[in-house]
């Protein structure tokens, strides 16, 4: 491969996993209501995968999607890919792995409190927020004293692993 292919390649898997088991299609376009589809994720272990309903696009550019897994109806957020939602929900990720003044999520989940606001001056040990993950809650402590340059995000949005909440000047 190509270099800038190879690089695009890497960061479409580290973003989305081996998505070379889904057909084609789906890849491209995306399931529509009541499309099925079998995937199997390793030698015998096969995935039923049935699209249900498809909302509307929300002010984030994400869309509801009610599915079947294997019979299980489950709910999952995804960008609205087919009009402009991947522009409108990508949120920027922590640029320098290790920088204590770049606050990202530790985990995929909702925004349950944010304390911080633009200008605010924080201290090592303050809480900065709390993200909700599965009926878990995790508390995001200030590790530096500084001042809230800019915050990304606010109470109730929902956030990926990684994703930039706040930056310390």
């Amino acid at each position: 491969m190509y270099p800038k292919v190879f690089t695009n390649f890497s960061l479409t898997r580290s973003a989305f996993g081996p998505v070379s088991a889904l057909p084609t299609p789906v890849y491209f376009y995306g399931m529509q209501p009541e499309d099925e589809i079998r995937v199997e994720i390793e030698k015998g272990k096969l995935l039923l995968i049935r699209c249900l309903v498809c909302g509307e696009m929300d002010e984030q550019g994400m869309v509801t999607v009610f599915f079947e897994l294997n019979g299980q109806t489950r709910r999952s957020w995804v960008p609205d890919r087919l009009h402009g939602g991947d522009a409108i929900a990508a949120r920027a990720k922590a640029a320098e792995e290790g920088n204590l003044r770049q606050i990202s999520a530790p985990v995929p989940g909702v925004i349950s409190i944010f304390m911080v606001e633009v200008g605010q001056e924080v201290h090592a040990g303050d809480v900065l927020c709390s993200v909700e993950a599965m009926k878990m809650e995790t508390t995001l402590h200030c590790e530096v004293d500084g001042n809230a340059a800019e915050v990304f995000v606010k109470r109730g949005e929902q956030v990926d692993a990684k994703d930039l909440l706040l930056r310390l000047d």
